[in-house]
Order: structure tokens, then sequence, then C-alpha cells
């Protein structure tokens, strides 16, 4: 692998973006191919076409967010991160509400292509989701890591020791709940403070 470039989604890598789903992101797994990382902005019920399409209109209408890394020029990964106002379907892992107020920003899913994994590139992802965060100002991220994963493919979230080699840490308190209410379901709340 060479130096891995992180490039910000913008519509006019849109289709960079479907390129990476249509043919990378679930190569090794072809059940997962209708995700095109929906499952936080729409219900994904209607198949692949639907959900490319619905993709698509999201990253044309700057509704959909997140980073893309590249090697050689190819996308080999996927970070799905933005405000956490900017996905309706997070609020599942929260318990009680997110404050309207709270200025925190979700790190909500990894894809990275099979020829890419354990190489670094998600920690990257991570990185540049968080700086773009701190450039908002906001001043949290959240990420939503699986506790025991069923296989490689659950730890879409990221791993837990990801985020913690990163300077994430769990968070127990009430008002960045971030999932501990919800750990019956394998989840478990990180968060990681700007200076």
């Amino acid at each position: 692998m060479r130096e891995l470039v992180v490039k910000e989604l913008t519509p006019s890598l849109k289709d960079d973006f479907l390129h990476f789903f249509d043919t990378v992101a679930f190569a090794d797994n072809p059940d997962w191919s209708d995700c095109y990382c929906s499952a936080y902005h729409f219900a994904n019920n209607k198949g692949k076409a639907e959900s490319r399409r619905e993709a698509s209109s999201l990253i044309e209408e700057d509704r959909m967010h997140g980073f893309l890394a590249y090697d050689n020029g190819r996308p080999v990964g996927w970070c799905n991160a933005a405000p956490r106002s900017s996905y309706p379907g997070v609020q599942w892992l929260m318990s009680p509400g997110p404050d309207k107020y709270e200025r925190v920003g979700s790190i909500v899913c990894f894809v990275i292509a099979s020829t890419h994994r354990s190489q670094g590139v998600a920690s990257q992802l991570s990185n540049a989701a968080c700086n773009k965060f701190s450039q908002k100002g906001l001043e949290y991220a959240e990420a939503y890591p699986v506790k025991k994963p069923e296989s490689a493919a659950y730890n879409f979230p990221g791993s837990l020791s990801m985020y913690l080699k990163n300077g994430f840490s769990t968070h127990q308190g009430r008002r960045l709940v971030s999932g501990s209410a919800k750990a019956t379901q394998g989840h478990r709340g990180l968060i990681a403070r700007f200076p």
C-alpha cells in the first residue's frame, strides 16, 4: 500500500463512492452488497438498485457525509461520519435522546476493501473524521463499536481497540449516553473530547 489519501465525500466524489460500493466494498460479503451505508439514513428494504439511487441522491443533496480512503487513486475505504443530528437512524443507539444543543460528531460505519483491512485504513479515516468535527466546532466524537461482533463483518462500526488506541474513552454519563444504555444490544458508547 502506498501512502493513503483521505478525501471528504462531496458530490464530485459520488462516482467514486458508488464504484466502491458497487464493486469493492462487499466483494467478499455479497449478502451485504445492497448496503450503500444506508442504515443510518433510510430504510433499506427495496434492494440494491433503490439503495444505490437513494445514496446517490443523498450525496448530490449533500446529506450523506463521510470520508473515502484512496490507495493509488482507487477508493479502498469508507467512513460514514457527521454531526449526530444528521443521522435519524442513530437514535436507536441513544437513550435518553440526544440534547439538540450538543455539539457531537458520530462515527457510525466503516467499510474497508478486503485487500486493505488490518493496515490502519479505518484509523486514518477515523482521524480525518475527528479533525473535521473539530474544524466544525463540535466538542465530541462518538463511536458505537460492537462488544462481541458475530464476525469481522459485524465490526462495521469500528473495533473497540482501534478507538481506544486513537484516544477515545468509554463514557457512562447521562448527558452523552451514546449507546451505553443499550448495552443489551451489544453496543458500547465511546467518546473523544476535542481540546
